[in-house]
């Protein structure tokens, strides 16, 4: 089962999807609700969900409990968010990656060769990059702390507007080359 919640932030419209296990999944911030329900929907289908399900009331509250938790994040008002997490969807190498993202602290950098030097070599790196951008849920598994070892933004599957918005807010923008 998986359920989802839209909802405005003053970044813009995200939505954060649930399962019996945990957030599945987080959308960051479109310019408008349509969008955001559209983006919902293919991610519905992606996952083999062809219509919404009534969610059960755990599965609510942890919705709005992370509708709060994003937007007081996204506010500053926050360092980290904290509920249960689902990251089954990723493959065994994928969630080695996340969990290694998990520990780079708030508000500093790594390159996706420190990533990839932690997972098993360098040569890993492009690797890390295609685990990264298949991390469902940004700010929770914080991808944008990774950037390219030149000291560029690198990549971001939720656009590098949004990469230097969460850089900026963190305050970790000033340690890249310009």
């Amino acid at each position: 089962m998986m359920s989802h919640l839209v909802f405005q932030t003053e970044w813009g419209w995200m939505t954060v999807a649930a399962s019996d296990r945990g957030i599945s999944a987080i959308l960051l911030p479109v310019k408008s609700q349509l969008a955001a329900e559209a983006a919902a929907r293919k991610m519905r289908r992606e996952a083999g969900f062809h219509k919404a399900l009534a969610p059960h009331p755990a599965v609510n509250v942890l919705l709005e409990d992370a509708r709060n938790q994003l937007g007081d994040f996204l506010h500053g008002h926050r360092r980290s968010v904290e509920f249960p997490v689902d990251l089954s969807s990723g493959s065994s190498f994928q969630r080695r990656v996340w969990r290694t993202i998990l520990r780079i602290p708030y508000g500093r950098v790594r390159s996706y060769q420190w990533v990839a030097e932690r997972i098993g070599g360098r040569r890993y790196a492009r690797a890390v990059g295609l685990a990264l951008g298949a991390n469902p849920v940004p700010i929770i598994v914080p991808c944008h702390r990774v950037v390219a070892s030149h000291g560029g933004l690198g990549g971001f599957s939720a656009g590098l507007r949004n990469k230097r918005r969460l850089l900026a807010l963190e305050g970790s923008l000033a340690q890249l080359t310009r």
